[in-house]
C-alpha cells in the first residue's frame, strides 16, 4: 500500500518515491550484486478444495509495442489506470509490480529448468494472499538458462495490460527504462487457474418478464430453486455450450443454455471467430447489455470473481441482477491474443495474483 497504491502527503506519488528512497537507504530493499532471475512458486487451495502449485520465473523483459508481436495482449485498456501508473513511474523511476505472462514451452525446457532449481533449498518463504510463496534467486549460468527458456517464444499477457502499456509510454520519456519485471508461467502448469468474473447490474429493477421471453429465442431456460448451488448447477453446462445463471430478485434464478444453432450473426464480434466463440462475449451481448439497456441510463455494470458476493448483492436488494459465468479456458485466451483481437472487459481472473514487491527494477541509480 505504501508504494503500489500510495497514500499520504500532498502528492501520493512523491510520497511513494520518498518511501522507496528510505527503504533502499535502510536496507529494506537490496540491489542484486549480479544479474539474477527468481523462480517463484505459489501453493494454494482451489475453490474445490484441491491444493495446487503454480510456478514461474521472474525476470525483466524488453518493453516493446504490441505491434512487434513479442508480447500479446487480450484485453482493452482504459486511460484512468494508465494515468495513475504513469504518474507513479515518473515519480519513483521504478517498477515493483510483476506482470503475469504465459509461455507455450513446447519443448518443456522452461519447466525442466524450474524443476531443477526448485529441488534446491529456497531463498525464502512467505504467506501472501492465502498462498504459500517460495522463492529461489538464481544467478550465473542457471539464470541464463532460465531466461533463455522463458523468453524463447511469444509471451501472452495474462494480467498487467495497463502496466505494460504504461511502460511503453514511459520508455518514450526515459529510454533507459526499457525492461519491466514479469512472472512467466508455462501454460501447461497444473496450477494455472483461470476463474470467471461475474457481472452485477445496479440500478432500478424492471419487470424482467418481457426480456426473459426474448431470451427464450436463443436460450433454453430452467428455473433453479432458491436452495440450489448455482455454481454447481452452472459448471456441467460448460460442456454443452454457452451458459450462465441469471440471479433475479426475490430468491429467483434461471439457468440459461444457448440453443444449438442459435442465431449469432447479428452480434458485433461475429467477424472475429476467436471472440465470437467466448461464453463471456455472448453473455455480455445477449444478456447483460440487454438488461442494462432496459434498466435505463442510470444502470451500471460491476464485476466480481466471488459468486457468493454476487448472489448476496441481489438477495439483499443492493444489486438488481447478477449474472454468473463459467471460466474462460486458457487456450481460448491465447486464441484471442493470437488473432490480434480483444476480449470483453473483465473476461478472466487469473488466481492467485502475483505477489508485488518480490523483485523490482529501478531505472535510476
Amino acid at each position: 500500500m505504501h508504494y503500489i497504491l500510495p497514500q499520504g502527503g500532498d502528492d501520493p506519488y512523491l510520497h511513494a518515491a520518498g518511501t522507496l528512497r528510505r527503504w533502499i537507504g535502510s536496507g529494506v530493499l537490496e540491489r542484486d550484486g549480479a544479474p539474477t532471475v527468481t523462480v517463484l512458486r505459489q501453493t494454494f487451495v482451489q475453490p474445490d478444495g484441491q491444493t495446487v502449485s503454480r510456478a514461474g520465473v521472474i525476470g525483466g523483459i524488453a518493453v516493446e509495442p504490441f505491434s512487434t508481436g513479442r508480447v500479446k495482449p487480450h484485453e482493452r485498456t482504459h486511460s484512468g489506470p494508465k494515468a495513475d501508473r504513469l504518474a507513479l513511474l515518473r515519480a519513483t523511476e521504478a517498477m515493483f509490480e510483476e506482470l503475469l505472462l504465459l509461455a507455450r514451452d513446447p519443448s518443456g525446457d522452461l519447466r525442466e529448468a524450474m524443476d531443477a532449481v526448485m529441488r534446491s533449498p529456497p531463498w525464502g518463504t512467505a504467506r501472501v494472499q492465502e498462498a504459500d510463496v517460495t522463492i529461489w534467486h538464481v544467478a550465473g549460468a542457471g539464470a541464463q538458462t532460465l531466461a533463455g527458456a522463458a523468453g524463447s517464444g511469444a509471451l501472452y499477457l495474462a494480467d498487467g495490460h495497463h502496466r505494460y502499456e504504461t511502460a511503453v509510454t514511459y520508455v518514450g520519456e526515459n529510454p533507459s527504462a526499457n525492461r519491466i519485471p514479469c512472472l512467466v508461467v508455462p501454460i501447461d502448469d497444473p496450477g494455472l487457474v483461470v476463474g470467471p468474473t461475474h457481472r452485477l447490474l445496479y440500478g432500478p429493477p424492471i419487470n424482467a418478464g418481457t426480456l426473459v421471453s426474448q431470451f427464450r429465442e436463443r436460450f433454453q431456460l430452467r428455473e433453479l430453486p432458491p436452495e440450489a448451488h448455482y455454481v454447481e448447477e452452472l459448471a456441467p453446462l460448460a460442456s454443452r455450450g454457452t451458459a450462465c445463471v441469471l440471479v433475479l430478485p426475490g430468491s429467483q434464478a434461471l439457468a440459461l443454455l444457448l440453443k444449438s444453432g442459435a442465431r449469432l450473426g447479428d452480434l458485433p464480434f461475429a467477424g472475429e471467430p476467436a471472440v465470437a466463440a467466448l461464453d463471456v462475449a455472448r453473455v455480455d451481448e445477449l444478456i447483460v447489455k440487454r438488461l442494462a439497456a432496459a434498466m435505463g441510463e442510470t444502470a451500471r455494470v460491476e464485476y466480481s470473481s466471488d459468486s457468493a458476493y454476487v448472489i448476496d448483492e441481489v438477495r439483499t436488494g443492493r444489486a438488481a441482477y447478477g449474472v454468473l459465468l463459467n471460466a474462460t479456458p486458457v487456450e481460448a485466451v491465447l486464441a484471442v491474443a493470437d488473432a490480434g483481437a480483444v476480449m470483453p472487459q473483465k473476461s478472466t481472473f487469473f488466481t492467485p495474483k502475483v505477489p508485488s514487491g518480490v523483485v523490482g527494477i529501478r531505472y535510476s541509480a
